[in-house]
């Protein structure tokens, strides 16, 4: 989830120089009046998205331009090491998010269940994959297009489309060993205070948390425990600011949670497990 004013910064470049009749330079100085921070990363991307077809690029240009995501009209995000699909309509997973993934990575058992729950484009659960293959990994999402994204970077029959929990088999209760939720926690009343991309051009419920930003974590948190194996782990992530809201809501639960950051990533986990 995305803090008011964060964005992620171009992962690739062309492999092809530029050519001398390459309109490279125009295009960084419309993309930086745009107000793109990484320009030049930009412009490079989109060149080699679209190649000689200068058609597909005017048209990508102006939809930038307009504050489109830059991930959605490329159709990927470099997230974790990995090319993960995105598609219009569907949350861009950001960098601060991998701190979720090393989380998991590490507290899941060998051959553990993992679960990645308002999963999105469910880049966590692959990127989760790709780390521990032996693990399995499964998913939940509520909204129909970003589960039908999600099938395509994990394994469409373990994605499942429902309501938080209603999304999982009934067969996953009280066994999963890693239950990773990346779930809205953007203030409402700090929503329209958002970079216009994110605000105008992804779903408002993949970014508004209620009043507080914890309405879904309030959710997650009161069923969390049914779900989880008796070792098992819930990791959320939440701004500093609340952590102490956070950590508050979880041992109303029976879940006592410890704070990981990541300043250099601008991450903030609370990792939880099940009072004894």
């Amino acid at each position: 989830m995305v803090e008011p004013g964060e964005r992620s910064e171009p992962e690739s470049r062309p492999r092809e120089p530029r050519q001398p009749d390459d309109p490279g330079p125009d295009l960084v100085q419309r993309l930086r009046a745009a107000g793109c921070v990484y320009a030049e990363d930009e412009a490079a991307l989109l060149l080699e998205h679209t190649g000689s077809d200068q058609s597909a690029l005017a048209e990508l240009v102006a939809a930038r331009e307009a504050g489109q995501p830059l991930e959605t009209l490329l159709g990927w995000v470099g997230f974790d090491g990995l090319r993960v699909r995105v598609a219009p309509g569907v949350f861009v997973p950001r960098q601060r998010s991998v701190l979720l993934v090393e989380q998991a990575a590490a507290v899941a058992p060998p051959d553990g269940v993992v679960v990645d729950l308002c999963c999105g484009s469910g880049a966590l659960g692959a990127a989760v994959a790709a780390r521990r293959p032996d693990v399995q990994v499964w998913a939940g999402e509520l909204d129909p297009v970003a589960v039908a994204c999600a099938r395509t970077n994990l394994p469409p029959e373990r994605v499942g489309e429902g309501d938080l929990y209603d999304a999982l088999p009934h067969a996953l209760l009280g066994r999963v060993d890693v239950l990773v939720v990346n779930a809205p926690y953007v203030p409402h009343a700090e929503v329209g205070r958002m970079p216009r991309e994110a605000r105008d051009h992804e779903p408002r419920r993949a970014l508004d948390g209620g009043g507080d930003g914890l309405d879904v974590h309030r959710r997650v948190a009161a069923d969390a425990p049914a779900w989880l194996a008796p070792r098992g782990v819930l990791l959320i992530e939440v701004a500093p600011a609340q952590v102490t809201a956070a950590r508050g809501l979880l041992a109303a639960h029976r879940l006592d949670a410890e704070v990981v950051t990541d300043d250099e990533r601008g991450a903030t986990v609370l990792r939880a497990r099940r009072q004894r």
